[in-house]
């Protein structure tokens, strides 16, 4: 099986949906039931596309099994934040797939000139905060019940990496 690691093009548009629906509809990963709506998706994608905002695909022939994407924070004043979000199909997890997949996000995050990138990850994903410290991410608090998904409130651990 041949991975490739690569910045996201509009084609790959329907297949990263795709994947975000998979992962979404585990409903213990990321904070969505189910992946937006494919004209919200199609918007976000384009943007990221035109704007260079670092969106790295893993894709296995034409099928894209997992995402890193890092936009810049909403708010002017933080324009120098990147907003991590990150999800890895499940046959592709515990493989490697996901650390190779932030640390080229990251690069690329580095290169587009965030000084910041910032992230949240569910606090019973332990695998996944041990990758975010492995990268270089740090912890900064914990909101607590900061998500609900089917009546059960989740912790939300708030990390972050700094560049100097």
């Amino acid at each position: 099986m041949t991975i490739e690691f690569r910045q996201i093009e509009v084609a790959d548009t329907d297949a990263f949906r795709a994947a975000v629906d998979v992962v979404a509809r585990e409903r213990r990963y990321i904070a969505l039931v189910e992946a937006p709506p494919i004209e919200q998706v199609r918007a976000f994608v384009a943007r990221n596309v035109e704007s260079g905002y670092p969106q790295i695909v893993a894709v296995v022939d034409g099928a894209v099994v997992g995402w890193c994407n890092v936009p810049p924070a909403a708010r002017a004043v933080s324009a120098h934040v990147g907003d991590l979000f990150m999800g890895l199909l499940p046959d592709f997890r515990g493989r490697g797939f996901g650390e190779r997949l932030l640390r080229q996000a990251v690069q690329a995050a580095d290169v587009f000139g965030f000084r910041r990138i910032e992230l949240g990850v569910f606090a019973t994903n332990e695998a996944a905060a041990a990758l975010y410290r492995k990268a270089g991410f740090a912890e900064e608090g914990t909101r607590r019940r900061a998500i609900l998904i089917d009546g059960i409130y989740h912790d939300e651990i708030i990390m972050a990496r700094l560049r100097d």
